[in-house]
């Protein structure tokens, strides 16, 4: 997204500000949990109300105020409405597409539904056109969803992101039957996220809250480096003893940070791959999205030389990366454990060489690089050497 068509503000380096929403659903989410946590973080319930009465669905909605294990939160209620349960994924969008809500809030919900109704055709094995939307059908979870698209979007928010999702337990009673914890539905949403279950053994995380995160967040994991303005909890049904039934927002101005403060460390030891090999294997892991893979030189066991092979890489993704570590190497197994990043902001600026364009990569300290490749590529069609470019180009960015 281009910072300046977004309407971004920008700080006194240059950098643009974005708002951000970081969801932490350690309780598990639920559509009606979301709503709460947005208005108790500083969204306008009447807003809010106003936007879902334009759905048309007669409901009614009413903000209480309660508390969960001690903590204060707000509970979001729907009452009231028609009544019909169950609707095809065109009846919900042209629900949407008729209200008076803010056009981001329409794309965005009707993306949630969309997401939503994919997962439940992949687990009922029928056509996208032909899922009935049950639970998530009925007026208080289609008010839900488009209530927290236009929640973030009084809120300001820029990006959302979202911890670890705690998926509950045991069972939970729906219109196909007893089902196990996580629902088949949510569990499809979730899948390639970081998911857990614990405290009570029931449903924590709903199909809709799972649709709504893997719709809308930009990442999964330890919450982003930002400056939290407000914070805001959403109460679910049920009070729990000894776990706050809450889902936690907190709000606020991204640091500067780029990247995502967390992510995954995956290691092997390798002593019987040869370096064609690891060479590709290198190359196949960066393409399936690694963040970075080194390889280095170790004495193992026995005398034996080897090689250790670590990857840097989102939690999101490290599952994926794991099998092809599997794949394409000789390991049996593997180590992985977490790792904080910090990363500065950068921007991409342009200049001209003799030889060509050059991007140069420039951090928020002003420290810069150019791309490499960009130089090689020049490199390449000019034969000419490849330090000799990249010196130009540092040289031509330095003096203006």
């Amino acid at each position: 997204m281009n910072a300046e068509a977004a309407g971004f503000s920008w700080d006194n380096k240059g950098f643009p500000r974005m708002k951000i929403c970081y969801f932490h659903a350690f309780s598990g989410i639920s559509g009606d949990m979301t709503v709460g946590a947005l208005i108790d973080a500083g969204a306008s319930a009447d807003s809010l109300f106003e936007g879902l009465r334009s759905l048309g669905t007669a409901a009614e909605f009413r903000l209480e105020k309660t508390k969960r294990s001690g903590i204060a939160a707000s509970k979001f209620h729907v009452t009231g409405g028609e009544t019909k349960a169950h609707r095809h994924l065109p009846q919900i969008l042209k629900m949407i597409d008729g209200s008076l809500l803010p056009q981001a809030a329409k794309d965005n919900a009707a993306r949630v539904f969309h997401k939503l109704g994919e997962a439940e055709a992949k687990v009922h094995g029928v056509p996208l056109e032909k899922v009935h939307f049950h639970e998530v059908g009925a007026v208080d979870s289609i008010c839900d969803i488009a209530g927290a698209c236009l929640g973030l979007e009084l809120l300001g928010i820029d990006a959302v992101y979202a911890s670890a999702v705690n998926t509950g337990g045991g069972t939970v009673d729906t219109d196909h039957g007893v089902l196990p914890v996580p629902a088949p539905a949510t569990a499809e949403l979730l899948a390639g996220k970081p998911v857990y279950s614990r405290g009570p053994q029931m449903e924590l995380t709903t199909p809709t809250g799972a649709a709504l995160l893997a719709t809308l967040s930009q990442g999964f994991g330890a919450m982003p480096p930002m400056r939290i303005d407000a914070t805001g909890y959403g109460a679910g049904d049920k009070d729990f003893p000894g776990q706050a039934n809450v889902l936690r927002v907190l709000v606020g101005e991204a640091s500067q940070a780029k990247e995502a403060s967390r992510v995954t460390v995956i290691e092997a030891n390798i002593d019987d791959s040869s370096p064609q090999v690891l060479g590709y294997a290198q190359e196949k892991l960066l393409e399936a999205g690694a963040l970075d893979v080194t390889l280095t030189a170790l004495q193992m066991k026995k005398n034996r030389p080897g090689t250790l092979l670590r990857v840097i890489a989102r939690p999101e993704d490290a599952e994926g990366l794991v099998r092809h570590m599997f794949a394409e190497t000789s390991t049996l197994g593997v180590r992985m454990y977490d790792a904080e990043r910090r990363v500065q902001a950068r921007e991409i600026r342009e200049v001209e060489t003799p030889y060509g364009r050059v991007r140069i990569k420039v951090g928020e300290s002003g420290d810069f690089a150019p791309e490499y490749e960009d130089c090689l590529r020049i490199a390449r069609e000019h034969g000419i050497a490849l330090k000799r470019v990249i010196a130009e180009a540092a040289r031509i960015f330095a003096s203006r």
